[in-house]
């Protein structure tokens, strides 16, 4: 970086080494989502969650994603982007697959925009059962 380098650090998914890295002038952030090349998707996805919550420059999630869900959970993350070269590279149909990414990214970020309803742990349903045939009240 003192030599005018822009860099673009591939890191694990540990958020102290990402902040340092950060702090050291790092443009981005690059945790992987899983092995190199493994397409296991985001393994855990609680490590990516606190580097997306504590980074103030754009993260890029970068190995191990697989296929378009996989990218469209990175990208529901918060995630700026996503890296990925084996996923498409390997696929039985890589444009077919490349297209796939695309709209996993699109459907991912959108739905980051869009905020998840809240999580709850009880069922409750979303149709009124007021006025129905044989309901009581």
């Amino acid at each position: 970086m003192k030599e005018g380098f822009t860099v673009l650090p591939y890191t694990s998914d540990d958020p102290v080494a990402a902040k340092r890295l950060e702090e050291a002038g790092a443009a981005t952030i690059m945790p992987l989502a899983s092995p190199i090349s493994s397409g296991q998707g985001i393994l855990n996805p609680l490590p990516v969650r606190f580097i997306l919550e504590q980074a103030k420059v754009p993260v890029i999630v970068d190995a191990g994603v697989g296929t378009a869900s996989d990218a469209a959970i990175a990208m529901e993350l918060g995630a700026a982007g996503v890296l990925m070269n084996t996923a498409v590279a390997e696929s039985q149909n890589p444009v077919m697959m490349a297209h796939a990414m695309k709209l996993g990214v699109e459907a991912g970020r959108l739905a980051y925009l869009a905020g998840r309803m809240s999580m709850k742990y009880t069922a409750s349903p979303s149709s009124p059962t007021i006025g129905l045939v044989g309901s009581t009240t």
